[in-house]
């Protein structure tokens, strides 16, 4: 392992800069003027968390415009082993910080809690930091699958009146939701904390964040760990082709646990052609779900369900589980529908940083035909809702895909699993090539969405590369965890 020395390179730089990242139009004003501050308070929902508040521009290009509030949370350290700040980056797009804060900071071993106060926020356009706010019955009429060319027009046209009405709801921070502007956010963040350099870890959605920091402020990354990381390279094709292969390969892998352990209730049974037989009778309209008796469950909606049961190897037996019920009569539930005319859409922040254009129907259904090759059983990889959710989208968008330019003092880590459901291996593995000497690969040979809470080695080699900046060898692996019931 390569322990690399602290460095001041970025004190200097954040020293000579205002939070807003303008550079003093004279030596006279060299002196850096007092940033935006953190309103610490004790959390409504637990009071031994903080929670605060960071008022930003909406938009960085005209930094003494409209703001808006960027809330916060955070957990103090250890007065006697402190050593800085820990800032998480939350995933989905939508997932909250603050949330992880206040409920999850156990996500974090207690070593780093000791030394670390670890911080984290809801990005702009979510949670509770100005969320992007929708008409419901709009939201309500995108599909999971598109039909035919007539379909695919109404798409086009519906998802232009949602972004009309989704601008309206929000104002202009609607169309600033794009993660370049929240790595702005993020560098207005550590200087409100009060440090030289940030210290970060980002997971799944998160990393993009991570990256585009390293991007434009590479003398200020003190430590950067990205876990399942995001390949903000990829083309239509690439991205929909590698999402199939991903999470086929991770159904795969719970067929053959499944096969293997005598905790699944499908042991000794073909799940394939079981699984089979349920999308054959989703594709007829005569699949319902357990739990809603008389309410069809779609093939898209099948693959869906089955596919977010893969994140976590805990949730394995309970897959299993569903699958055996799906055959069976459902359980009638009342559904709490909500009266609410408006909903919060966090994903509009997807579509600001990915561009995926479909020029037709013909094309779309390629994309489709393709996908259900690649992945034969789930036929549906969930990268398609993305494909039809942002279709029609303004280009160029604000934060487009791009090869990564990271030249940090100390290489970024890439904590990457095997057989990520999500976040696949490949992604890791690109990413790593495109950082070159600056990024290393650390390796998981084990299963779900992330690596850290799962692998006491993994772990143990992100704290000790978070807290001494001890970097991994370059072909660093942890065993796989065999999954827990």
């Amino acid at each position: 392992m390569l322990r690399v020395r602290k460095s001041a390179v970025g004190w200097a730089v954040a020293v000579a800069l205002t939070a807003t990242g303008l550079t003093p139009a004279t030596p006279a004003a060299a002196r850096p003027q007092p940033g935006p501050t953190i309103d610490w308070r004790p959390c409504a929902k637990d009071a031994t968390a903080e929670c605060g508040t960071l008022s930003l521009p909406v938009d960085w290009h005209r930094p003494r415009g409209e703001r808006f509030e960027l809330e916060l949370a955070r957990r103090i350290a250890d007065p006697a082993a402190r050593e800085g700040v820990l800032v998480f980056g939350p995933g989905g797009p939508g997932d909250s910080g603050v949330d992880r804060v206040v409920d999850g900071s156990s996500r974090f071993s207690a070593d780093l809690r000791r030394r670390f106060d670890i911080v984290s926020f809801d990005p702009r356009g979510t949670g509770r930091s100005h969320p992007v706010i929708c008409s419901r019955e709009l939201l309500g009429r995108q599909p999971q699958v598109i039909t035919d060319q007539a379909h695919f027009d109404a798409t086009l046209a519906n998802n232009a009146l949602l972004r009309a009405d989704c601008r309206a709801r929000t104002g202009a921070l609607y169309d600033h939701v794009d993660t370049t502007s929240a790595a702005r956010d993020l560098d207005a963040i550590r200087a409100a904390l009060g440090e030289r350099q940030l210290t970060f870890h980002g997971s799944s959605y998160g990393t993009l964040l991570g990256q585009r920091y390293a991007e434009l402020f590479p003398g200020r990354v003190r430590a950067m760990v990205l876990e399942a990381a995001m390949d903000h390279s990829l083309d239509t094709r690439a991205f929909l082709d590698t999402q199939a292969v991903t999470a086929e390969d991770a159904f795969d892998e719970f067929l053959a646990w499944c096969a293997r352990s005598a905790d699944c209730v499908l042991h000794d049974h073909d799940v394939r052609a079981l699984w089979a037989g349920l999308h054959s009778r989703a594709e007829q309209g005569t699949l319902t779900e357990p739990d809603r008796a008389g309410a069809a469950l779609a093939p898209f909606e099948l693959s869906r369900l089955a596919h977010k049961q893969l994140y976590d190897t805990w949730r394995w037996p309970g897959l299993a589980e569903w699958i055996v019920r799906l055959d069976g009569p459902g359980t009638p539930r009342v559904d709490t529908l909500s009266n609410e005319a408006v909903a919060p859409y966090p994903f509009a922040v997807f579509c600001q940083d990915w561009n995926l254009p479909v020029r037709d129907y013909r094309e779309y259904v390629g994309h489709v035909r393709r996908s259900g090759q690649l992945a034969p059983d789930l036929r549906y990889p969930p990268a398609l809702f993305a494909l039809v959710t942002c279709l029609g989208a303004p280009t160029p968008v604000a934060n487009p895909q791009h090869r990564l330019r990271v030249r940090t003092d100390v290489p970024l880590l890439i904590a990457a699993t095997v057989h990520d459901p999500a976040s696949g291996y490949g992604w890791a593995r690109n990413v790593a090539r495109q950082l070159g000497r600056n990024g290393v690969l650390l390796t998981y040979q084990g299963w779900g969405h992330g690596s850290y809470t799962t692998s006491p080695c993994v772990q143990q080699i992100v704290d000790d590369y978070l807290i001494d900046r001890v970097v991994p060898a370059r072909d660093a692996s942890c065993p796989a965890v065999e999954p827990e019931v």
